[in-house]
């Protein structure tokens, strides 16, 4: 069954519990205090094993080894504790280097969110447009840094981090959906083809579609896949960010510079 995607929390008691604007003290005794904090950790242990539609507070407090409704003394339900999961895992990017061209940024931004991805693969399941949390406040800025001084407006900067981000979302869907696939087929690619390809041999008349069949067996003699997910992403991270340059280019007056191969600094300058 396809997974579902998630439901967010009521925006106040989300945001109070992001900010940590207030949280109730622990009252167990001689075992570790129960938290917030704790109960995140819990909760994206067991998303990251079973996936999000296997995340209950039921499952939490079992893990915690505490009652259900203890829980709900810190988090209020289901649609929070996946926010607060969210904005927790966007605290494992890195938003401090900051070095490097804006090309350079870019690319590795886009690497590092599409890993977080694949680390933690029921994001691709929630909806975090109005989760403004502290670490998605702090990733928005790091991916924008990487953006300024180049020229571009302040909503040109933005959709050119929505661009990226949007891709990588994409794709990183892409790559999860191969890989569930292949668990709940209990075959991957190279195993699936050489079962197929006698059938479809039979089935197919190549001389009607020569084109698909010629480009196919190149794509399958290439990657011995039938999709590889690391090239394309890779190939198609590169082709976003020649529009992007396109972009920078015309906003500094360099258009021929940049399709010569030249790389904008963060300045705006090519180098």
């Amino acid at each position: 069954m396809s997974p579902q995607n998630s439901k967010s929390g009521d925006p106040a008691r989300s945001l109070a519990l992001l900010w940590r604007t207030q949280e109730p003290a622990s009252r167990r005794r001689g075992k570790p205090g129960l938290s917030v904090d704790r109960i995140v950790v819990a909760a994206t242990e067991l998303a990251d094993a079973e996936g999000l539609d296997a995340l209950s507070m039921r499952r939490v407090a079992e893990a915690l080894d505490v009652g259900t409704m203890s829980l709900y003394t810190y988090v209020p339900g289901k649609g929070e504790l996946i926010d607060l999961m969210v904005d927790a895992a966007y605290a494992d990017l890195d938003t401090g280097d900051r070095s490097g061209t804006w090309r350079e940024r870019l690319h590795r931004i886009a690497h590092a969110n599409r890993d977080l991805y694949i680390r933690h693969p029921w994001m691709l399941q929630t909806v975090t447009t109005r989760l403004l949390g502290p670490n998605l406040i702090a990733k928005y800025d790091h991916e924008l840094s990487a953006v300024d001084g180049l020229g571009l407006s302040d909503v040109e900067m933005d959709s050119t981090v929505s661009l990226v981000n949007g891709y990588v979302e994409s794709t990183a869907r892409q790559t999860v959906n191969s890989e569930w696939l292949t668990r709940d087929s209990g075959m991957d690619d190279q195993q699936w083809w050489r079962t197929a390809d006698p059938l479809l041999a039979a089935l197919a008349d190549e001389s009607q579609h020569p084109t698909a069949a010629r480009v196919g067996v190149s794509v399958g003699t290439t990657h011995r896949a039938l999709y590889a997910a690391d090239h394309e992403f890779t190939f198609g991270l590169e082709r976003v960010l020649d529009g992007v340059q396109v972009l920078v280019d015309a906003r500094s007056g360099t258009d021929e510079v940049g399709m010569r191969g030249g790389r904008a600094g963060g300045d705006g300058a090519v180098t």
